[in-house]
């Protein structure tokens, strides 16, 4: 029951994470970090400035490990990037940097260490490519854990709850995120973060409702308000009426049951009302995930992204290290597809030994297929393990970023060389294995009709293609809103490479975010796009609405959404065309 001065207000953020949750507001705050006093020391307590400067640091990492070994098992597999903070403890930019300058200006340990950072953030900050714009929050989750040590702040402990709530934060970190306990955690809310920021990952692993990116939750929301978290929608509504709380326990009650309906039925084929049957499959990090794929009913792996066995270690992965995780995943999908992507680093997914030097613009530099081709060695040592993996089961091969024909033939003459290696060796392995490319860049997918003639199959990564189409650097909140799968030149790029696809009996599937959302699903349909590759926990909601839907009536209404000339104009299409079908799922009201 609202009190008398309090009135329903809703907020509008990124749909991160599907589901609708009810209930009481948890705040989680960082005390001390952000006000710290300067004051200078003498030449004879320098020493101990810095072993208390060392102290904080050792206290920080001890803190965090203490997390990584703790962190549930659901989430392991994306725990990767609390390994990669653990080296910024040790990273000359902040550790080394900081001890010089307390010794320098004689300064408290406190003002030394807010000093340098400053200076590293505004260096990351500065770059627009996401990746190192990514660093840059790496950085500040660090350096608060450090900060709130030195200054014997008091932390909060997220695994500490003991009671059901809602959490309410300006960002939280990997560490933070790693520790939420399903029993106690029904969804967050965040000030920052959007569908592709680990925060968001990890609500749709745990599968709780999530809206983040908000801007002002933190100052409108207050402890123990009762709040509603629309995570399908991207709404949040505080203090709400009784109606609106009826109407809600209702949508919730109805996703919640349509939820545990498509759970029964993930293994049943994807099939229309008319016959087609539909490829769903699944996208992973680590060779972990694998099982996910499975329980939730995929058909398949659609994209293997290998990048993250090579983060967090001093070198780069062997052959055999290599093949060993890569010979797992495909025994355990024999005889499902596995489409191994080749390495995807530098620009959007940096290795720090693999970086020769910085780029002022790395999303548009050395990455993917151009960072393999610059280091033959790198790029042979993976192709022999993919080829070597390829005898165990039904492997296909993916190259990420290729903006020109010369580029594909480049790396398959390199592929032949590692298979005429491994031959003389007498090495078995599969000798026609299928070869892809990643349609990301608008060049080539207006060249798709050439590219056709070199491949077997695209696979349209929807996550750069939009980005790179519109120029909207989807990590930058000041233009994220721009960024509109559903953008009638996205669309029409789509029909296109799809279009190319049938003529020249290429197989397509799309393995980026926009294949997970269920309101692109009739225009997927009829765009002619036949194979999905999602994150695992989606495979059975994308299921479920190809169940409901009919590829005749898709190709008819894909004609009148090709008229549209605005993304509102597409959106309310969709919704006045299918929005019972998408309410049946509780994506709409």
């Amino acid at each position: 029951m609202l009190n008398a001065n309090q009135r329903e207000i809703q907020l509008h953020g990124i749909n991160a994470s599907s589901g609708i949750c009810i209930g009481k507001a948890y705040l989680v705050g960082r005390e001390g970090v952000d006000v710290v006093d300067k004051y200078f020391i003498s030449q004879e307590h320098l020493k101990k400035e810095i072993k208390r400067f060392k102290k904080a640091v050792k206290k920080s990492k001890d803190e965090l490990l203490s997390v990584i070994e703790q962190t549930p098992k659901k989430i392991r597999p994306h725990a990767s990037i609390l390994e990669i903070q653990m080296a910024l403890f040790k990273d000359k930019r902040l550790y080394a940097k900081t001890i010089k300058t307390i010794e320098k200006e004689l300064v408290n340990a406190e003002w030394a260490f807010k000093k340098v950072v400053s200076n590293v953030k505004a260096m990351f900050n500065n770059m627009t490519d996401s990746y190192l714009q990514g660093r840059a929050a790496d950085i500040i989750h660090v350096s608060d854990s450090i900060m709130q040590n030195l200054v014997g702040a008091k932390t909060e402990s997220i695994a500490a709850i003991d009671k059901r709530v809602i959490l309410v934060a300006t960002d939280l970190s990997p560490a933070e995120t790693s520790q939420i306990q399903l029993e106690q955690v029904k969804g967050f809310v965040t000030d920052r973060g959007g569908k592709t920021s680990h925060t968001g990952i990890i609500a749709r692993t745990l599968e709780i409702p999530a809206v983040l990116g908000l801007e002002n939750a933190t100052r409108v929301i207050k402890n123990d308000d009762i709040i509603i978290v629309d995570g399908t929608a991207g709404i949040v509504i505080v203090n709400p009426t009784d109606q609106t709380l009826i109407q809600f326990e209702e949508r919730k009650d109805r996703y919640e049951a349509y939820k545990a309906g498509i759970a029964r039925d993930s293994h049943l084929p994807a099939e229309t009302t008319d016959g087609v049957f539909f490829q769903i499959m699944g996208n992973i990090e680590l060779s972990e995930e694998v099982v996910s794929v499975i329980d939730y009913g995929g058909d398949g792996i659609g994209l293997y992204r290998t990048e993250f066995q090579y983060f967090n270690r001093p070198d780069f992965p062997s052959e055999h290290e290599l093949f060993d995780k890569y010979k797992d995943v495909v025994e355990v999908m024999t005889p499902r597809p596995v489409t191994i992507r080749t390495l995807d680093i530098s620009g959007d997914k940096a290795v720090s030994y693999a970086s020769d030097s910085y780029e002022t613009n790395p999303a548009l530099g050395l990455r993917g297929i151009r960072y393999c081709l610059k280091k033959p060695d790198i790029f042979n040592t993976q192709l022999r393990a993919i080829l070597r993996a390829s005898a165990f089961g039904n492997v296909r091969v993916l190259f990420p970023m290729i903006s020109c024909l010369d580029e594909v033939h480049h790396a398959k003459r390199m592929l032949n060389e590692a298979a005429d290696s491994l031959d003389k060796e007498g090495v078995i392995f599969n000798d026609n294995i299928e070869v892809g490319i990643m349609i990301e860049v608008p060049s080539a997918a207006i060249l798709a009709d050439v590219m056709a003639k070199e491949v077997d199959f695209f696979s349209i990564g929807t996550n750069d293609l939009i980005q790179y189409t519109l120029a909207v650097d989807r990590g930058n909140a000041q233009v994220a809103h721009l960024y509109q799968p559903l953008h009638p030149a996205v669309i029409r790029m789509i029909k296109h490479i799809a279009d190319v696809a049938g003529d020249h009996d290429v197989k397509i599937s799309m393995c980026g975010e926009m294949s997970g959302d269920p309101v692109n699903m009739p225009i997927l349909l009829g765009l002619g796009i036949n194979r999905f590759s999602t994150n695992p926990q989606s495979i059975p909601t994308t299921k479920s609405i190809i169940r409901m839907l009919n590829v005749e009536d898709a190709e008819l209404f894909i004609n009148e959404v090709l008229k549209e000339t605005t993304e509102t104009g597409v959106m309310e299409l969709v919704l006045s065309t299918y929005g019972s079908i998408l309410f049946e799922i509780g994506y709409t009201e």
